[in-house]
């Protein structure tokens, strides 16, 4: 797979906006929930880059191995909480909105347990990862793992 363009590297009034809406997140929503969430939306839509970096970041702010593994699978484990499986729902909903619709049983429960302010916060950090998602995918930005490698050129015997 080849990257059709470097977009991180032009400089470019929307992008600007888009990390500007991220500083505005970290401040806004915890970061570590924030984290599993990218984490999550990020399997859901296929994106090896964002799953790459946002793996490295949530093991930076303390989280498991384990609960990064069981993400998929995160209704089948114990490993969440309350909190992080009502964000974990309301991500799946939004980031599945042509099915989905953003049921009111979902939105309910993370109402129960966001704010206001969270729930839009969180809610704005999906619609924002889901669109770096789509950047990185359309794209084509390489996962460090995919990129080519430069060949060891053998020093011919003299």
């Amino acid at each position: 797979m080849t990257q059709r363009l470097s977009f991180m590297t032009k400089k470019n009034a929307g992008l600007d906006g888009l990390i500007a809406v991220e500083s505005w997140i970290a401040k806004s929503f915890d970061p570590q929930l924030m984290t599993l969430v990218k984490l999550r939306v990020s399997q859901m839509n296929g994106c090896a880059y964002c799953l790459h970096m946002h793996r490295h970041e949530a093991l930076k702010l303390g989280e498991a191995e384990d609960r990064m593994l069981l993400l998929d699978a995160w209704r089948e484990s114990q490993l969440y909480t309350p909190r992080e499986r009502a964000a974990l729902a309301w991500a799946e909903s939004l980031t599945r909105i042509a099915k989905t619709h953003a049921p009111d049983a979902v939105y309910e429960e993370a109402r129960s347990v966001f704010s206001e302010d969270e729930l839009l916060a969180l809610s704005i950090g999906v619609a924002m990862i889901n669109a770096w998602n789509r950047l990185a995918i359309g794209y084509r930005q390489q996962h460090p793992a995919d990129r080519p490698r430069a060949a060891a050129t053998p020093v011919a015997a003299q």
